[in-house]
């Protein structure tokens, strides 16, 4: 609940989260399926892209050869990785992800000192 929670707190409190943490025994890492649903329609190629593009996120989504985001890659690291991107089959106009940071650089200190860089305009 803390994710749909802080999803509302922080962004709009209409938005409708529903997402999964899933707590493993890993040296550090945070991990959360995450289901999306939109008013329109998307393109699954077009989010790629635009995941892609975005600065603070690597993207690792090659099912092909098994390249999904894990959090031994995010050890470290301030960026946010994401993959196993898919429609869901269940719900029209709906995307599921899988998300994964390093829990002590995102949603730490690291996420106050951007949010703060951005604010006043440094970045």
């Amino acid at each position: 609940m803390k994710l749909t929670n802080e999803t509302k707190k922080i962004l709009d409190p209409s938005i409708n989260v529903t997402a999964t943490a899933v707590r493993v025994p890993v040296m550090g890492g945070h991990s959360e399926a995450v289901n999306i649903e939109f008013e329109n329609d998307f393109d699954l190629a077009e989010v790629r892209q635009l995941l892609f593009q975005q600065e603070g996120i690597t993207l690792k989504d090659d099912p092909t050869t098994n390249i999904y985001p894990m959090p031994l890659y995010s050890k470290d690291k301030n960026d946010v990785f994401v993959g196993r991107i898919r429609r869901d089959e269940s719900q029209k106009n709906t995307l599921n992800l899988w998300i994964v940071s390093d829990n002590l650089r995102k949603g730490a200190a690291t996420n106050a000192v951007q949010i703060a860089e951005i604010v006043r305009g440094v970045k």
